[in-house]
């Protein structure tokens, strides 16, 4: 508890003496931990993990190939259902 009045009185006297400098730093501070608390941060690491790094190439079916889809559109990969509910 001690160490919040110390804090708080820190603050008072910095907003006292330079409204400007504490004002920046504030804004700053706001600035880094803004991102971390955001749910556009969840959803858009989200999306970049289910997105495909490597894309499709056609290739010469030899018949011999299970890891390869028979056509570029068919559905591979993980479902992104969750997506279309947002």
């Amino acid at each position: 508890m001690a160490a919040l009045s110390k804090i708080c009185a820190f603050l008072k006297d910095a907003w006292a003496k330079e409204p400007v400098i504490t004002a920046s730093f504030a804004i700053g501070i706001l600035a880094a931990v803004a991102p971390l608390l955001s749910p556009y941060t969840k959803y858009s690491g989200m999306i970049n993990r289910a997105t495909p790094y490597v894309y499709p190439v056609p290739v010469r079916d030899d018949g011999n190939m299970p890891d390869i889809p028979s056509h570029p559109c068919d559905k591979e990969g993980p479902n992104l259902d969750w997506l279309k509910k947002l």
